[in-house]
């Protein structure tokens, strides 16, 4: 993997950026139609402070069927260019095709980012192989591309809680065995993917007990359904202030990477919350001293 940002960096008390960088034409909030307008979202999010950039080819929910050839081509270019262009910056790649992520790795990404929960297990084998870094994440066995329908856990029901850790420290584990590298495994827990609005609450009520492992979490909570449910039927483009206030909690309970669509909003909610934490001190302080 090339030099730049390392897993590593990304700890409780100090988190990573991951900035979304949808190379897709339909995804649920913004897309970059184009490679140009994909380097230049990262342009932007690297100068807000991303320090990752995750970039995607396919939508995660239900759409036109994109192939593995399609998907590589979509987000192949960018990753190319970015690593020219921002070296510095880890380059994540959202799939879950093992295809995609050979291709990927070999055009500088250093993240394997897996949101369908190892259906194809050689995911981590190309991890291992490629010496880069794998997210662990948890569906509730769905396939990939289909939404959650009346899933097993009760509605208020802590055993989404536990068997969302135990789904991502198996897979955990498996990555383990296939190569990678433990400092570098993320775990995901994965609010809105198999779960209702109680239930992905209900993870971020416990997120203790994921950052309590031993690898560093990515919770992805960006302008998602749940949120706005939670504010009352709101279209992704009104979730913004329901995220920032999830992202502060997720923050304040030990999340390592905030994967968001709103890097300046994102950094300035991180350090707020982690200066009055006493985990960071203020950028600027004159008030009352002039």
């Amino acid at each position: 993997m090339r030099e730049g940002f390392e897993l590593s960096q990304a700890r409780p008390g100090a988190p990573a950026i991951m900035a979304v960088v949808n190379r897709t034409t339909d995804s649920f909030y913004e897309s970059a139609a184009t490679a140009e307008e994909a380097i230049a979202a990262v342009e932007t999010a690297t100068a807000e402070g991303a320090s990752i950039v995750d970039i995607g080819g396919v939508r995660a929910g239900r759409g036109r069927e994109i192939s593995v050839r399609e998907e590589i081509d979509r987000v192949c270019p960018v990753i190319e260019a970015v690593v020219q262009s921002h070296p510095q910056v880890l380059i994540s790649v959202d799939t879950w095709r093992h295809e995609v992520a050979e291709a990927a790795c070999a055009a500088g990404a250093g993240l394997l980012n897996d949101t369908w929960a190892g259906v194809d297990p050689e995911l981590a084998h190309v991890a291992g192989r490629h010496g880069v870094g794998i997210v662990c994440s948890h569906t509730g066995g769905l396939s990939p591309r289909t939404d959650a329908h009346r899933n097993r856990y009760g509605l208020h029901s802590g055993d989404v809680v536990d068997a969302t850790l135990a789904g991502v420290t198996k897979l955990a584990e498996a990555a383990l065995r296939a190569g990678v590298a433990a400092e570098k495994i993320v775990i995901d827990p994965t609010p809105d993917f198999g779960k209702n609005t109680y239930q992905s609450l209900r993870l971020l009520r416990e997120l203790e007990r994921f950052s309590a492992t031993d690898f560093p979490v990515l919770l992805a909570i960006s302008r998602k359904d749940f949120i706005g449910e939670v504010i009352g039927d709101a279209a992704p483009a009104e979730r913004l202030h329901g995220t920032i206030a999830a992202t502060a909690l997720a923050v304040a309970k030990g999340t390592a990477m905030i994967r968001t669509h709103d890097v300046r909003a994102t950094a300035d909610a991180i350090a707020v919350t982690l200066a009055i934490a006493g985990e960071a001190v203020p950028r600027h302080t004159v008030r009352g001293l002039r």
